[in-house]
Formats: C-alpha cells, structure tokens, sequence
C-alpha cells in the first residue's frame, strides 16, 4: 500500500473536520431556535433507519472478506434478512435470521 503524501492528509483532515462542524453548526447554530417545517421532520426521521442499510449495504456487494467479489453466502443472508424483516417486521428476528444463514453457510461451504 502506497503511503499518502503527509501535507494531502493533513489537509483531507482538516477539509472533514470543517465539513463535520459546518454541517453540525447548521442544525445547531443556525436551525437549534426555530421550529422547522413538517414535511422536513418527516424526511429527517428517516436518517437514521437509512444509516445500518448503508453501511451494510457495501459489505454484501464488495467484501473485503472475498476480495471484494459477491459470493453466495452474503447474498442469501442479505436476502434472508430482508425476508424476514418484511414478514415479521422484527429487527431482533431479521438481524438473527441474516446471521444464522450467513455463518451457516460459510460453515458449510467452507468459507
């Protein structure tokens, strides 16, 4: 692995760090007093359903585990706990349901 140039991180980090304080000021600095519109409280409550999806999302389409190459048992366990969720509406069950047939079948096909 190549590595990166120390005055390009420094400023990548600076460049997040700016970038996560303007983002937190908006809501808090700016926004924190006023009563926001109704139409956005209901798309913000959204935020955080849509944060596990997207961080799991990668890591059953590129894993890293496979050398970034889909295999069969992320698949059926994405697919598993999907499912599941939809028929039980149970996030407990569908996270369960998703592990047992994922370490299942690395179990049975040796990976």
């Amino acid at each position: 692995m190549n590595t990166p140039d120390p005055i390009q991180l420094w400023i990548i980090i600076i460049g997040m760090a700016l970038g996560s304080y303007a983002l937190r000021f908006l809501f808090i600095g700016l926004v924190g007093g006023r009563q926001l519109p109704a139409w956005f409280l209901r798309h913000l409550r959204y935020t955080a359903v849509a944060m596990l999806p997207a961080l799991v999302a990668p890591l059953v389409i590129w894993p890293a585990a496979t050398g970034g190459q889909p295999d069969i048992a992320r698949m059926s366990a994405a697919i598993a706990t999907i499912t599941v969720g939809l028929l039980t509406r149970n996030v407990l069950a569908s996270i369960t349901a998703g592990a047992a047939v994922l370490y299942g079948l690395l179990f049975l096909l040796g990976g």
